[in-house]
């Protein structure tokens, strides 16, 4: 099989030939810059320097000979725009506090701060202030919140739909190039559109924005969901209006060269529950997601893609009834996610783009052969009857022994040699 038939058998639940793999399709399925440069050194590949093509979590960019050395089976067309609000282009060096050498965008500007910190500029434009910060000697960066004072009289969805609008003839060009550029690999190949995700709390502060308005503090949002329920209501239902619009417009340049798309990362779980219960999911979200969703499934052949870390067993169910056929990142390490009973019960409904090894315990902490032997199980019990590309939980962070990335690779090729 080719990888993209690999795919398609895997999102239609059917088993492939073999696992399917994706390593870097999404922002969520990634590797550290680092990593990516352990493994070039690894697999003996020439050594380039590596681009950092999601500055936010700095994830490394997977060139096609390390897709080819890993056995990858995904392309990702990514946003036309990373999360800090530029493009991904004029490629210059730039080293991280331990001297690691890697490259950035030329829109990519920071300083320093007194504590030896790193802030970085939304639209790369240092007179607003900063939007993210990298601590001295950390691995990724923090958003920095920038919420104006809320006046609880004036506010208005306007101002949390600023970064909503009609897509752009320069979008439409860009991600109708990127998917031809994609399917031209041969592999299955995944897209983020970008203006589907509601509420999602790594948008919600606006790292894009120079000077956002409306609510944008984390915690403000969390706790609007519960005391402005109408109000959240109001912007999730010009959101959806507008992302359908837009979907529109963007299925008719791209067609069926997307297999699946990225719809959201809205995080609902923490490690031992949900952050709302199954009835707020149902009544605050799932209307707007079935209205995207649906209009997906009525229009296009692609599959859907929902993330959200943590144990979410309790909103399985209702994510469906949303309409969402895919599940990442699979925490089956979280409370209530144990990996059979979530083929067992969810199996027939969702894809599980996830799960094949604990990036929190196993990956960081264990041996090579703990690595192995989880994802062989990982394997065994997701693979049966498609409906699963396998991904660690979530990115492979930058500390991560780079032997234990090896041997869920080596474990991956013992597997489907084994089938």
């Amino acid at each position: 099989m080719t990888s993209r038939e690999r795919i398609d058998r895997a999102l239609n639940h059917r088993e492939p030939d073999r696992v399917p793999v994706d390593f870097g399709a999404t922002a969520v399925t990634g590797m550290h810059v680092k990593i990516v440069i352990a493994l070039r050194k690894h697999f003996g590949l020439e050594g380039r320097v590596v681009k950092v093509h999601e500055p936010y979590q700095m994830l490394g960019l997977i060139e096609d000979d390390l897709q080819r050395a890993l056995g990858l089976d995904v392309e990702g067309v990514f946003a036309a725009e990373t999360l800090f609000g530029f493009r991904n282009e004029y490629w210059r060096p730039w080293r991280l506090d331990d001297g690691t050498e890697v490259l950035v965008s030329g829109h990519f500007k920071t300083t320093k701060d007194a504590n030896g910190d790193t802030l970085i500029y939304p639209r790369g434009d240092p007179s607003v202030p900063p939007s993210g910060r990298l601590p001295k000697n950390g691995f990724f960066f923090d958003t920095i919140v920038r919420q104006p004072p809320l006046d609880e009289a004036g506010l208005d969805p306007a101002d949390n739909l600023e970064e909503f609008g009609p897509i752009s003839d320069a979008d439409l060009d860009y991600f109708e190039a990127e998917t031809k550029r994609a399917a031209a690999t041969g592999r299955g190949v995944i897209a983020t559109f970008g203006g589907t995700a509601l509420g999602d709390i790594a948008l919600v502060p606006a790292p894009f924005l120079k000077n956002p308005k409306g609510i944008r503090d984390i915690e403000e949002w969390y706790v609007s969901t519960l005391t402005r329920r109408p109000h959240l209501h109001k912007i999730f239902e010009r959101q959806t209006e507008i992302a359908r619009a837009n979907l529109a417009k963007i299925a008719g340049r791209v067609g069926d060269r997307v297999q699946a798309v990225f719809i959201c990362g809205t995080d609902f779980g923490t490690q031992s529950s949900t952050f709302c219960s199954a009835a707020t999911f149902r009544s605050l979200y799932l209307p707007y997601y079935k209205k995207i969703n649906d209009w997906i499934h009525d229009h296009t052949s692609w599959k859907t893609f929902k993330h959200s870390c943590g144990a979410v067993e309790p909103l399985i169910r209702p994510i469906i009834e949303a309409g969402f056929d895919i599940l990442n990142p699979v925490q089956v390490s979280a409370a209530g996610m144990d990996a059979a009973k979530l083929k067992a019960d969810y199996g027939a409904d969702l894809v599980f783009w996830g799960g094949g090894v604990d990036t929190q315990k196993t990956l960081m902490f264990g041996t090579p052969a703990e690595v192995r032997e989880e994802v062989l199980r990982r394997c065994d019990v997701f693979g049966k009857s498609g409906g699963f590309v396998f991904n660690a939980v979530h990115n492979i962070q930058a500390n991560v022994p780079v032997g234990n990335v090896v041997a869920v690779f080596d474990a991956l090729r013992e597997y489907n040699a084994n089938r």
